[in-house]
């Protein structure tokens, strides 16, 4: 896939998929609602492309559509080929090469403006559910491995499974979950181990029974933020350095700024973390250091943000079971 309209030939790369580029120059008008049909959407994958009717909008008359961009209140938002959408566009400097940007659609919905809400209804016609599409169950998240896109759960002790198996026939106690059935609240799903769930379970055709829209107990997705107890400090920008940044696994470390002064809770975590860090490093037989790093991961960085080593950032904090973090990251 190279160039199009403005592209020059150069492109962006999306998990194998060459992305034009435009010039960082290249006029958006970044308010206004299009509208398009999907050409193509991958759920697995979570991108697609949109067909873009108006002649020579973005080039090769076609626009990335990642699944993170789309309104949904699905656990897996996801669009279905030919389906009518209305978006706007987006500029992306992350996947672009210097002096370039990439562009995908934002905010993507129904032709209406409305939410694309399609999960329910399609695993109504899809699934076989036990006990009913909205029987919940509960057990231990054993493990859930993103990079495998799938984890075991183990069923509560005693689970009686209403309509399942002959009678006497044992009930399973490990059930499969794949990352479809993850709720992370749009949010990639983060990998986990022993966390008490909640969940529906369907029977594929095998007669193997599956998890259905996996949560934490009372319906809570598994977010970071819950996952973790994240709580945000306040609203206020602090300025600081990049001085780690792992593009390849998305976070790094953040030092802020010798005249930053945070409130006293944070700081008694920010510098009990830094200790931490260092008594995990001794034990390694390294030197470690009393710097006091904040946290960062991809997920936190502002629309378009891309971070390097050096670089200097505002950013907002927030406070965890780990220590401190931060969020809302935009460059300087």
């Amino acid at each position: 896939g190279g160039g199009g309209e403005g592209g020059g030939g150069k492109s962006g790369e999306w998990q194998g998929y060459h992305m034009p580029t435009v010039p960082d120059d290249f006029v958006v008008d970044e308010e206004k609602r299009h509208l398009g049909k999907i050409s193509f959407f991958s759920k697995l994958r979570g991108y697609g492309f949109i067909e873009v009717p108006e002649e020579g909008l973005v080039p090769e008359n076609r626009l990335f559509v990642h699944w993170k961009n789309i309104k949904s209140e699905d656990r897996f938002p996801f669009l279905t080929k030919d389906m009518e959408v209305q978006f706007g566009i987006a500029k992306q400097t992350e996947l672009a090469p210097k002096g370039q940007v990439t562009l995908r659609a934002k905010d993507v919905t129904l032709p209406s403006g409305e939410a694309v809400n399609l999960q329910e209804a399609l695993d109504a016609e899809q699934k076989t559910f036990i006990g009913g599409q909205t029987a919940r169950y509960t057990g231990t998240l054993r493990f859930f491995n993103p990079r495998i896109s799938f984890g075991y759960i183990d069923l509560k002790p005693g689970t009686e499974l209403e309509g399942y198996g002959g009678e006497g026939a044992p009930t399973p106690t490990e059930i499969r979950v794949e990352r479809s059935e993850v709720n992370s609240g749009t949010q990639q799903p983060l990998g986990m181990q022993d966390v008490e769930v909640e969940f529906g379970l369907w029977k594929t055709s095998r007669d193997e029974l599956k998890a259905y829209n996996m949560t934490l107990p009372e319906g809570r997705p598994l977010t970071m933020e819950n996952l973790e107890n994240r709580q945000a400090t306040n609203s206020q920008m602090y300025r600081g350095e990049v001085q780690l940044w792992n593009w390849r696994s998305g976070w790094g470390f953040i030092k802020a700024d010798a005249s930053v002064v945070f409130p006293p809770d944070v700081q008694e975590k920010l510098t009990k973390q830094a200790q931490e860090a260092k008594e995990r490093a001794v034990k390694r037989g390294q030197e470690g250091s009393d710097e006091e790093l904040l946290y960062v991961r991809r997920d936190d960085l502002a629309e378009g943000v891309r971070l390097d080593k050096g670089m200097m950032v505002m950013f907002q904090i927030y406070i965890d079971d780990k220590g401190v973090g931060a969020t809302q990251v935009q460059a300087l």
